[in-house]
């Protein structure tokens, strides 16, 4: 089995539970929820059948928006500045972005994410001002 596909869109990154106290009684809640269900329903229509059960290998790149600062202005404003970096240096984290992915495909893609032996991914720009914000995934 293997998935190679896109999810459009700026990507996200797993954002620390919240406890909230009400009187004596403290909860705690995913303020990532919303946006995982997003996430996987862009994604179903990449689902397998059924979930495997084996080991799986998973690649991923989060390609960003590049910021303004990154273009040039006037006549030039689509042209990147030669001094613009490739590589995204930034927040969010990449441990963070890889644990938001994992669980918005977990149950679905792969019954646990314990069965992920191995992790590739990169962090980058757009190479223009035409490409949009994604994520490529590639589980095998």
């Amino acid at each position: 089995m293997s998935s190679y596909f896109h999810i459009a869109g700026e990507p996200c990154a797993q954002k620390r539970h919240r406890h909230v106290s009400r009187g004596k009684f403290v909860s705690t809640y995913d303020p990532s929820s919303k946006d995982k269900k997003e996430f996987l329903k862009k994604a179903m229509v990449y689902a397998p059948d059924a979930p495997p059960v084996d080991a799986i290998s998973i690649d991923v790149t989060f390609i960003f928006s590049r910021p303004k600062s990154h273009y040039r202005t006037g006549k030039n404003s689509g042209v990147l500045k030669s001094s613009a970096p490739n590589k995204h240096t930034k927040k969010p984290d990449i441990d963070n972005l890889i644990k938001f992915l994992l669980d918005s495909l977990n149950g679905v893609f792969f019954k646990d994410d314990s069965q992920v032996v191995s992790i590739k991914a990169n962090k980058e720009y757009v190479k223009s001002i035409e490409q949009e914000a994604k994520t490529i995934i590639n589980i095998y």
